[in-house]
């Protein structure tokens, strides 16, 4: 007797069969290409997760407390801010009149580089063109200090104080002062505006040594006899045995006191006066 087969049968049949097929061997390579991609990035989280206790078991910091530390340079700074000596008097002063802008002392400081003291005496302002510009530093030294030439005591100089830059230099030269022969050197400082000044540095006695420069009104550059004036302006405070030679009485003339000015520009003055006072009596 025979069975009749439907086509619903026969789809029931037909259905089994096919999925009993083995699957391609493209598929079968992606497959395991999968697997082994799942395993090795499982494997890198795991690690990940107990590397910052084994660090800590070895004594080293994790990355992010690394990567968190403040940036510090290996090099430090080329000129190092010297430190204030407020308990301590000044040694130097400048004898210079009062009619043109007061003399400031700024407060004496060890300079951080040797530990030696310096004292910074200036006079004027350096962006008034109208009016001289002085400033003078008076440092102590020693056998065993470097030598470094005039145009690098001055860029450092410019630097360290008055926040000034050396552009530009000119002649050097010599000039006669009551401390001997002293080195200059002409120099074009910038700091919101230029102006050609005359830099210079010498010793002032046994210890101590000098350095600064003299800017000249009107952005000219001043003359030899103005420095050498300046610089005899330097006084010790006490008095110091071997500190410089004698003043030079034509850098200031002595007070006439016949008349309480400055001679002999005061007396010449006093005796026009005298003439017009005489000539308009009746």
């Amino acid at each position: 007797m025979r069975q009749r087969i439907t086509s619903d049968d026969a789809f029931a049949w037909e259905v089994p069969a096919a999925s009993h097929r083995a699957p391609p061997a493209g598929l079968r390579l992606a497959v395991r290409l999968a697997c082994a991609a799942a395993a090795i990035a499982g494997l890198s989280l795991f690690a990940r997760e107990l590397r910052p206790s084994a660090d800590r078991q070895a004594g080293k910091e994790p990355a992010t407390a690394e990567a968190s530390k403040p940036f510090q340079p290996s090099v430090g700074p080329a000129v190092r801010a010297a430190v204030a000596v407020t308990a301590s008097a000044p040694r130097f002063r400048l004898d210079l009149p009062d009619t043109l802008a007061p003399v400031r002392a700024e407060p004496p400081r060890m300079a951080a580089a040797g530990g030696r003291r310096e004292e910074t005496l200036s006079q004027g302002e350096f962006p008034s063109l109208e009016a001289p510009y002085l400033r003078l530093v008076v440092a102590e030294t020693a056998p065993g200090d470097p030598a470094r030439t005039l145009f690098v005591t001055l860029a450092r100089r410019a630097a360290d104080g008055p926040g000034l830059s050396v552009i530009r230099t000119g002649e050097r030269g010599l000039v006669e002062t009551k401390f001997g022969a002293v080195e200059t050197l002409e120099a074009t400082f910038s700091g919101g505006l230029d102006r050609i000044c005359t830099g210079f540095a010498g010793a002032a006695g046994a210890n101590d040594r000098f350095e600064g420069w003299l800017c000249a009104p009107l952005g000219q550059a001043p003359e030899p006899r103005a420095v050498a004036c300046a610089l005899d302006a330097l006084m010790p405070v006490t008095s110091e045995p071997g500190f410089a030679g004698p003043r030079d009485p034509a850098c200031r003339p002595p007070p006439d006191l016949r008349t309480g000015s400055l001679a002999p520009g005061g007396t010449r003055k006093n005796e026009a006066r005298l003439r017009r006072t005489v000539q308009a009596r009746p």
